[in-house]
């Protein structure tokens, strides 16, 4: 995958399509993962920070877009749409996780943009990943953590942080390219990324 390459930024017909695609998607994603998430509280009563470990399920939208269509915006885009999706289905969450895709797109597109989507290495995607967390961690320490301790608090951020690396910047990086090996990606910059360096 390049580190720099230049970038057209205008929105084709095809990029708008694989972006709501991927929302949608991951819509569904989301609202299951809502069940799961809160399914999960007994099994980590001990520690319950470690649960921030899988967090970033909820991130995936704001780098693997980026990622394949490479315009600015579509962070934003696909998790906005993920977070329609989940709360049309019913999310335990409601109105609210419109404002989480929207913190949670804008925190990975900050990173991109500042990048001027031109920068596509692993540490970029990982730093986006990190800022999707961190936009994630603020909103719900204020939300639902409130009285939560500050040093609980920083554990649960160090362990979305890791999550976010993991699933979001290297799981989107594994999909692009498998993704691409089996020609779903052709005619988009991210899925020629992945396979010239896997030629390389």
């Amino acid at each position: 995958m390049e580190v720099v390459r230049s970038t057209v930024t205008a929105w084709r017909t095809r990029d708008i399509v694989i972006t709501a695609i991927i929302g949608v998607a991951f819509g569904v994603v989301f609202w299951a993962w809502g069940l799961a998430w809160s399914a999960a509280d007994a099994a980590f009563a001990a520690l319950p920070w470690a649960k921030d470990l899988f967090y970033a399920v909820w991130l995936v939208p704001a780098v693997l877009a980026p990622l394949i269509v490479r315009k600015p915006g579509a962070a934003l885009f696909a998790e906005l749409v993920a977070a329609g999706v989940s709360a049309y289905m019913g999310s335990q969450w409601g109105v609210d996780t419109l404002l989480s895709g929207l913190l949670q797109g804008a925190g990975a597109e900050l990173v991109f943009a500042f990048g001027l989507y031109r920068s596509w290495s692993f540490p970029v995607l990982a730093t986006a990943a990190i800022g999707s967390a961190a936009a994630a961690w603020l909103h719900d320490w204020v939300l639902y953590y409130a009285d939560v301790a500050p040093e609980v608090q920083l554990v649960r951020g160090a362990m979305m942080a890791i999550s976010a690396v993991v699933f979001v910047a290297a799981g989107s990086a594994a999909l692009v390219r498998a993704l691409s090996a089996a020609g779903v990606l052709e005619g988009f910059p991210g899925g020629a990324s992945a396979r010239e360096g896997a030629a390389g």
